[in-house]
């Protein structure tokens, strides 16, 4: 089954010709299909339509949040929902072309588990298309992942790709990047993008902002979220040493200059403003210390209800009990499969 998750935000216009074109695809190449559609508060009967929709066609499954929590809440909730194998996200506005899922789908049999739709040829005004780029180009360089639109809401997964990434915030536009970070292959294939025919876009200047710390939230998370002292202990270490060793160099100046037969005028350090600055770099490397080691508690905290690897898949052992015992001259049973307490693995590959 392939599960198409759509938030919908103040999308009546489209709704309509967004399931017919859905099914049209499902029809002509034979898809099981299941259709999620999240209505993320909208306010001009979207989900009076979503209700006729879900009563016409028994594949639509429609969720009403009861304000508005954005996108990636959105995501969220019609990932839990999704009853798919593969599950592709799309905007709900027809720029994106369901036409494009079996484009994505055969990129997915290349052996990729995410793969991200590359609006080459953008309709969009250019105050929309020029800051994507820079910042398309950025998120490449900090993270390694290089993809042309990280902002493309067409994307397919496979199923264990949602298990193991949690999204809050506005970071479902850094999926890819959070897949990469957990050991997922990630891809991209260009896909149409058309203009917009109804309703209106819902970002402006205030997502560029946004998207930056975001970004900065995301390149911290993937390198340093299990181990936050590494990179808050290590430049706290460093503005302690600076802080001390100024320290220590007035200390010293100010003990020369009162020596015996020293000509010229005792240092007063309250009138240094290099005091001022030691102090300061004392305190703040002391309390992004004292931070770090809140972090890592923290850090140990949630470790405990989630693992830190992620398992491709197992291979078990064909040898029976009785041929291990008698090649180890042992007793003791072998393992078959994995231990009770670990979960069957989401999916195989091909060998």
């Amino acid at each position: 089954m392939i599960s198409v998750v759509i938030p919908v935000f103040d999308e009546v216009g489209s709704l309509d010709s967004l399931h017919r074109e859905l099914s049209d695809v499902a029809a002509a190449r034979g898809y099981d299909l299941q259709i999620v559609l999240v209505d993320d508060g909208s306010t001009d009967g979207s989900w009076q339509l979503i209700e006729q929709l879900a009563e016409r066609d028994p594949r639509v499954l429609g969720i009403r949040f009861r304000r508005n929590f954005g996108k990636a809440a959105a995501l969220s909730a019609g990932f839990d929902a999704a009853a798919g194998e593969t599950i592709v996200t799309m905007d709900a506005d027809l720029q994106d072309s369901p036409s494009e899922i079996p484009r994505l789908l055969a990129k997915l049999d290349e052996g990729f588990d995410v793969v991200s739709g590359w609006k080459r040829h953008r309709h969009d005004p250019w105050h929309k298309r020029y800051p994507s780029k820079v910042f398309n180009a950025l998120v490449g360089r900090l993270t390694g992942v290089r993809l042309h639109d990280h902002n493309c809401g067409l994307k397919a997964f496979r199923r264990d790709v949602i298990h193991e990434i949690r999204l809050y915030g506005e970071l479902h536009r850094f999926v890819p990047v959070l897949a990469a970070a957990r050991g997922f292959r990630v891809g991209e294939t260009p896909v149409e993008h058309r203009p917009r025919l109804s309703g209106h876009s819902k970002y402006g200047w205030a997502r560029i902002p946004k998207g930056l710390l975001d970004l900065l939230t995301v390149q911290f998370i993937t390198r340093f979220g299990q181990r936050p002292q590494h990179w808050l202990g290590s430049v706290g270490l460093i503005s302690l040493v600076l802080g001390m060793l100024g320290m220590a160099y007035l200390a010293l100046v100010w003990c020369f200059t009162r020596l015996p037969g020293y000509g010229g005028d005792p240092v007063h350090l309250h009138e240094t403003a290099a005091l001022y600055y030691s102090l300061v770099a004392v305190l703040m490397g002391t309390q992004l210390l004292a931070i770090g080691f809140v972090a890592e508690m923290i850090a140990a905290l949630v470790s405990r209800d989630r693992d830190e690897f992620s398992i491709a898949q197992y291979a078990s052992p064909r040898e029976t009990t009785g041929e291990v015992a008698a090649a180890t001259g042992s007793s003791a049973t072998r393992r078959t499969t994995p231990p009770p307490h670990i979960p069957t693995p989401l999916r195989e590959k091909d060998a």
